[in-house]
């Protein structure tokens, strides 16, 4: 299993192996090995299975590479415009202060 950004974080590590028939069984016994923040982060993003997206229903032989991605945020606060009132390195043509 491969663990990134916040996940890896709690975690201490960016790889870990875990048995479950299925995601959820992973999520569930990382939750209660890691506590129940990695569990809240890990349920409200996303899952890929073998490098395509999954549920957490899907079943697992074992033998299938599993990746937690947090959920992703950020960005500019103004909406990513860039600005300068005096119109040096980084202003948009045209864009009012």
């Amino acid at each position: 299993m491969r663990l990134f950004a916040a996940l890896r974080e709690i975690a201490g590590e960016s790889r870990l192996d875990v048995d479950g028939a299925t995601v959820d069984d992973v999520v569930r016994a990382l939750g209660e090995k890691l506590g129940a923040r990695f569990e809240e982060i890990a349920r409200a993003g996303s899952v890929v299975v073998d490098g395509e997206r999954a549920g957490f229903d899907r079943d697992l032989s074992g033998v299938e590479e599993v990746a937690f991605l947090p959920p992703v945020s950020g960005g500019a606060a103004d909406g990513g415009l860039l600005s300068s009132r005096s119109g040096g390195a980084g202003s948009r043509s045209g864009a009012t202060p």
